[in-house]
């Protein structure tokens, strides 16, 4: 017994490892080859899977598979919700909403029904299908956006619908699976289910991320302020499981825990600058551990068999979701909200970025587990969904921004890395909310810094 643990132990070593050394050595690959970095951790995984060297088999190692995949999207979600800045979501929370539920709903219907024409499917299994690959994903938008200069509200708009319609598709999903199961639909009950599992995971988000901002604090009750990190980290399980324990989004509460966490200076909260500049580079490092073993392992997952068996269904189905359902979805949304005013640019840009990842590729392996009827098309279907919007999208959303000059559209003005909104800062109480760095050299005491 002892023997056996202590193998299976090694061998999850091994394979922790070798997803390291290869995603180091991809990730310095992309750069050579202005490659996106995501790509290449998907290509590294197909390298040293069962399709090629066969160094590692996901398929051993479930619960450490779904471990890595749910701890990193939460992670990386509750890394968004602190870029988020509320007084600039606030502009455009209509377009967020619709975003995520309505646009969710028409991209399902959309690329449902193709996907049961064009691959012959009964049209439960074909909305089934256009659930599991509508929702978008954050683990890619997150650091995508950190690297680019788009105007605040339309970069937070698009992350924020990434972390809000994952908990509309995982509810749609379930509520189809119901359907084929043979349970009787009911519109009240689905929107009810929905309506619980949002303001559930908002509820507990606030919950655990106000004590835990409050505990890191340079104030009488920020007990554990030397220890942000430490407490960060523990918040987002905390919140991811405490959530899921309610049967609530998971997901949402942590994005609404970072949100809490990079917006302080709304309650009057700042950390010390030294505890900051650690928190910042363990978040830093963290996440690129974390995409790195995403990616790779979701590379190292792909099926071939069942993907070249549908292949030519499965890229017309994906052009449907990417040229007809992704636009639909976002003018629908976005063209009833007269506050945020929208331009033709921005819409454009927003029918355009949209990735798949994790969340749908969890719910395909969930349903191939399951056995459910038509799992391995749909499964072939979402593994090229997320290829080609990784490959395809992802890699050209720089290109675009500044082919379309997004890059000129801020509300505050100009924005470039090299120039932000905080170099023009002189009054402490003026700096911006949002997961920014600023130095308290460049203030004069005894005005608290607020750092996020």
């Amino acid at each position: 017994m002892h023997s056996t643990l202590a193998f299976e132990t090694n061998q999850m070593l091994e394979l922790i490892a070798i997803v390291l050394f290869s995603g180091v050595l991809f990730s310095k690959l992309s750069k050579l080859i202005h490659m996106p970095d995501v790509v290449m951790y998907i290509l590294a995984g197909i390298l040293i899977g069962p399709a090629a060297f066969n160094l590692i088999d996901v398929s051993a190692y479930p619960a450490a598979n779904q471990l890595i995949l749910t701890f990193g999207a939460a992670y990386i979600l509750y890394d968004g919700g602190r870029e988020i800045n509320l007084k600039v979501l606030s502009k455009v929370k209509f377009s967020v909403l619709l975003l995520a539920t309505v646009g969710v709903v028409a991209s399902t219907a959309i690329t449902g029904f193709a996907a049961s024409r064009i691959l012959h499917l009964d049209l439960l299994t074909g909305l089934l299908l256009g659930s599991v690959i509508a929702s978008t994903d954050p683990s890619v938008l997150v650091p995508l956006f950190k690297t680019m200069s788009i105007s605040k509200r339309l970069k937070q708009t698009i992350i924020a619908e990434s972390a809000f319609n994952d908990a509309v598709a995982a509810i749609l999903t379930l509520t189809l699976l119901g359907l084929i199961a043979g349970s009787t639909f009911s519109l009240s009950g689905t929107l009810l289910e929905l309506g619980t599992s949002a303001f559930g995971g908002v509820a507990v988000g606030i919950i655990v991320g106000f004590p835990a901002s409050y505990l890191i604090a340079s104030r009488k009750h920020g007990v554990f302020s030397e220890h942000p990190s430490e407490i960060g980290l523990a918040t987002v399980i905390s919140a991811y499981i405490l959530a899921s324990h309610f049967h609530f989004s998971g997901f949402l509460a942590v994005f609404v825990v970072g949100m809490i966490c990079g917006n302080k200076k709304i309650i009057g909260l700042w950390v010390p600058e030294e505890q900051y500049e650690t928190q910042v580079r363990f978040k830093e490092v963290l996440t690129l551990i974390l995409r790195m073993m995403i990616f790779i392992l979701l590379g190292a997952s792909i099926d071939f068999a069942i993907l070249f068996s549908n292949l030519g269904g499965a890229l017309l189905v994906v052009a449907v979701l990417i040229f007809v359902a992704r636009p639909v979805s976002v003018l629908l949304s976005v063209l009833w909200d007269r506050q945020a005013k929208w331009s033709l640019k921005e819409i454009l840009y927003m029918c355009w970025v949209r990735e798949t990842g994790v969340i749908p590729a969890a719910l395909a392996g969930m349903m191939l587990a399951a056995n459910v009827p038509g799992a391995r098309v749909i499964s072939s279907v979402t593994f090229a969904a997320i290829f080609i919007t990784l490959t395809f999208q992802a890699s050209t959303a720089k290109l675009l921004a500044h082919w379309l000059k997004l890059e000129e559209l801020s509300a505050d003005g100009p924005t470039t890395p090299s120039h932000t909104p905080a170099d023009d800062v002189t009054d402490p109480f003026s700096v911006p909310c949002g997961d920014e760095h600023f130095s308290r050299d460049c203030l004069e005491e005894p005005y608290p810094v607020y750092l996020m």
